[in-house]
Parts: structure tokens; C-alpha cells; sequence
């Protein structure tokens, strides 16, 4: 086995996206534009409804698939296709996109803590113009795995341990796991050789083959068909990570606001769909 080591570090930096959401952008800001095929990693995480009602109201996608990873909190989805559902405390939506969808997201919730994740992953250029679709995940269909007797692995996507997570897209052979550790503890993670990955830590800490991930920071992992996370010299310490690899596409990139396309000619034919009404 060929562990992954830690290739860059990165701290997410503090924005507002859609009416005034406060959140974090780890990736698809200066100090990690892309990973390809992932484009882009916000973390949101607030109990001042100030800082979340306003929500996300409805604008475009073309190009590209959005994933929604509620940790706790209830968040309402509704779109151009005719989906609506309400996203959960350990629910997931992973929404293709495609050719384009016009969507919603807004709290379900008017106090409280609202917490979760949105990650955008790039479609090939052969899928770019699929048709739109939409999982809508409840944590009860989200299967748990226990790697050892002090951690566990929640599984979104992809597969581990022979267990398979719910959402079902073949396009970039994603891997979506949330891992929890109790107490001082070692792991090995299976990754696919050439995927990209990365783990970002979203409470305590956790070492990364002798490298110190602290809660709040993304590690961009090497090559490599293991990672091995463990607990250093804190032998106290518990967390949370979620561990994130797919295929990479090796296309272009080319992306204005909500449009992910291959090329600028592509993008202007997004934005004239768009701007008179034949997008979704």
C-alpha cells in the first residue's frame, strides 16, 4: 500500500453567497481554485439566524454537479424540474446540473444551528449537457461503517469496506465519507489510485501520515491508494473530517458565477439561454 501524504494545506476563507449566507470557501478561492474534478467546498455553520435565513433563493447551474451535506439543521430544495424536498440533519441532495436547472435552497428553520457542506463537482465535457436530476438522501439511508472500536465512517458516496453509499453517479467515480473518531485512534482509508483527494477537519484534529490537520483546515492529499489518520501526540483528541477523492476530468475549466463550461463560447451560450428563458 502507498500511503497519501499531505500535499498542501489550505484555510478556507470567509465570504457570503447567495442573499447574505455566511459561510467558508476552502475551495474554489486563491489559495485552491480547483481540484479537479472538484470545484468548489464551502462550509456553513452558524446559530444566528442573521446569518442564514436570507438563504439561497433561486438562481441557475449549467455544467456541472452540486452536492448538499446537511450536518445538522433542515435545509428546503426546490427547483425547475419539479423537485422539492427538505434536506435534513445528516441528509445529502446531490443535483446534476447538466444542461441547466434553476434552483432554490432556503432554511427550513428560522432559529437554531444551520451546519453542513456544499461541494461543486465538474461534469465531463460529454455529460456537460445531460439532463438535469436529483437525489434527495434522508440520513436513514446513509450507512455507517465501523473502522475500528473507536472510529466510524459515514458513507455518502463511493465505497468502503464493501459498503456502498447511496448516491448513484458513475461520472467521476466520486468518494464522499464523513469520518468520527472517539477517542486517540489509527485508520486507514482505501483511496483510488490517480484520484484527487483531500480531508478537511471540521472539529478537533487529526494527524494526516505525521502531519497536523487542525479543525478548520483542508489537506489536498498526494498520490497514493491509502491515507492513514491518526492521532499524533494528543492521545485525548476527537474529531470529525470528511474525506472527499474522484476522478479527475483533465479538460478545460472554464467557469463564470453558476456556469461551468469547457470553453468562453460556451459560457455566453449559458448566459443568452439563460437571459431569455431556454436554460431549464
Amino acid at each position: 500500500m502507498t500511503n497519501r501524504q499531505v500535499a498542501q494545506r489550505v484555510q478556507g476563507v470567509g465570504t457570503q453567497d447567495g442573499a447574505g449566507v455566511s459561510l467558508t470557501r476552502i475551495i474554489g478561492q486563491p489559495l485552491l481554485r480547483h481540484l479537479d474534478p472538484l470545484l468548489m467546498l464551502d462550509f456553513f455553520g452558524s446559530d444566528q439566524p442573521n446569518e442564514y435565513l436570507a438563504g439561497f433563493p433561486a438562481h441557475p447551474h449549467r455544467g456541472f454537479q452540486t452536492v448538499t451535506y446537511m450536518l445538522k439543521g433542515k435545509m428546503r430544495h426546490k427547483d425547475s424540474v419539479g423537485n422539492e424536498g427538505v434536506i435534513e440533519t445528516g441528509g445529502i441532495q446531490w443535483m446534476n446540473a447538466g444542461r441547466g436547472i434553476i434552483h432554490e435552497e432556503m432554511p427550513e428553520q428560522t432559529d437554531g444551528l444551520l451546519k453542513g457542506f456544499q461541494l461543486w463537482v465538474n461534469l465531463p465535457a460529454k455529460d456537460k449537457m445531460s439532463a438535469p436530476g436529483y437525489q434527495d438522501i434522508p440520513a436513514e439511508q446513509v450507512p455507517s461503517v465501523a473502522l475500528n472500536p473507536h472510529a466510524s465512517a459515514k458513507v455518502l458516496a463511493g465505497e468502503l469496506m464493501n459498503v456502498n453509499g447511496p448516491v448513484k453517479t458513475a461520472k467521476v467515480s466520486p468518494m464522499f465519507i464523513d469520518v468520527h473518531w472517539q477517542s486517540c485512534t489509527t485508520v486507514d482509508i482505501p483511496i483510488q489510485q490517480g484520484h484527487n483527494a483531500f480531508i478537511y477537519c471540521y472539529e478537533g484534529r487529526v494527524d494526516v501520515d505525521g502531519t497536523n490537520i487542525n479543525a478548520g483546515t483542508l489537506a489536498v492529499l498526494s498520490d497514493g491508494n491509502q491515507v492513514t489518520l491518526d492521532c499524533g501526540n494528543d492521545t485525548s483528541v476527537a474529531g470529525k473530517a470528511i474525506v472527499v477523492a474522484a476522478r479527475p476530468i483533465g479538460e478545460p475549466i472554464v467557469q463564470y458565477g453558476p456556469f461551468v463550461m469547457n470553453s468562453e463560447s460556451e459560457i455566453q451560450q449559458a448566459l443568452f439561454d439563460y437571459q431569455r428563458g431556454t436554460l431549464a
